[in-house]
């Protein structure tokens, strides 16, 4: 009895767990396409044949969470839905350890952004899950259905057919619910204050001397060591604890050195055109900018374009779709987080957030 119900605890928490981390992906497929990428990029795993992979992988990897958490709650296909189960398991904690011993990415999206862990936490998280998969592996007789064979797969069909219904839906126009920073209602000055109470960063600096004949490290909080040596040049900054950091800290319009990201912030009404790259922009998109741009101007709009593409790509762009665009550079990192389109349109009205559209929906914005 005592066992029974520590499976059926350990069967509800991996489940539920599964079904929780994979609707969270599912709700924003194409931001976890980009954390894939991440992995895939040749500072990474130095896999860039995987990269064009990316969004369908994401949105293979998050269908899959959800259906086989689904299908352990009601015990439909046990042994197949474990064996699942682990093998999804090792993938994610292979990656979240890579992420944590090699610092090389430093959020892994396994919540994508409404939970936030550190490298070290999500592989702590995935080292219990896959110590639960296993204890369930082993003591699946334990494991019984919660309905009759026919209603089992009934819930699996319906799981299945509204998972993918989700993903068509928000990838053809914008996740269903934001969790990132830039979400409409937001007022992005504000976002970006830091206030003058904040903890600030602290660093640690490694000074390299020769002492005695010996390479020697001194640490400091930054001042020059006082110590009997001679100094060989080398000093290493350590990162003790990190500093607040504004919910929006990355948000720039800048052209030829100039940044008027505060004299855009004050206007009563700006529409931004956003494409983080312009050679990726759907064509669908770009083709609606000209008569996008009139019915803004017509309706007393600022009009700004925002991509990280180059001078000469956006001059492309402007010839070749007949418009007059004035561009602006934004880190593409930034672009991509603000809205998952490619371009897509943000509204401000005195720097509030109003709107965010998807490339797909343009042709409602002004009517």
């Amino acid at each position: 009895m005592k066992m029974n119900l520590i499976v059926h605890i350990s069967r509800g928490f991996v489940g539920l767990l599964f079904i929780i981390s994979g609707l969270i992906k599912l709700n924003d497929p194409l931001g976890f396409s980009f954390k894939l990428e991440e992995y895939f990029s040749e500072a990474v795993l130095n896999l860039p044949f995987l990269v064009p992979l990316a969004l369908s992988l994401s949105v293979v990897i998050v269908i899959t969470e959800v259906v086989l958490g689904v299908l352990l709650l009601i015990g439909y296909q046990t042994k197949w839905v474990l064996y699942s189960l682990l093998g999804m398991i090792v993938f994610f904690t292979f990656l979240t350890f890579y992420s944590a011993y090699f610092n090389k990415v430093t959020d892994c999206g396994c919540f994508g952004d409404a939970i936030k862990l550190t490298p070290w936490e999500s592989f702590i998280k995935d080292i219990i899950l896959l110590v639960l998969i296993v204890f369930l592996y082993l003591k699946q007789e334990f494991i019984q259905p919660l309905l009759d064979l026919k209603y089992q797969q009934i819930v699996s069909g319906i799981t299945l057919f509204l998972c993918v219904l989700m993903a068509y839906h928000v990838l053809n126009h914008l996740p269903m619910v934001d969790f990132r920073p830039y979400k409409i209602g937001v007022d992005v000055y504000e976002n970006m204050i830091v206030p003058e109470d904040a903890p600030k960063a602290i660093y640690s600096y490694n000074w390299e001397f020769e002492v005695d004949g010996k390479n020697t490290i001194i640490s400091t909080a930054g001042s020059y060591p006082e110590v009997e040596g001679t100094f060989t040049g080398n000093v290493e900054t350590e990162l003790v604890q990190k500093g607040y950091e504004p919910p929006i800290h990355d948000f720039s319009i800048e052209k030829n050195g100039v940044d008027i990201t505060p004299e855009v912030l004050e206007e009563e009404k700006v529409i931004l055109i956003v494409s983080y790259d312009l050679y990726l922009a759907k064509e669908k998109g770009l083709s609606q900018i000209k008569t996008l741009t009139e019915n803004a101007a017509v309706n007393g709009f600022r009009i700004i374009g925002m991509s990280a593409s180059s001078k000469e790509e956006t001059e492309s762009v402007n010839l070749k779709y007949d418009i007059s665009l004035d561009w602006y550079f934004t880190d593409q990192t930034t672009l991509k987080t603000i809205v998952r389109s490619n371009p897509a349109v943000v509204l401000l009205e005195n720097g509030v957030i109003t709107n965010k559209v998807h490339f797909n929906d343009f042709n409602h914005l002004f009517k």
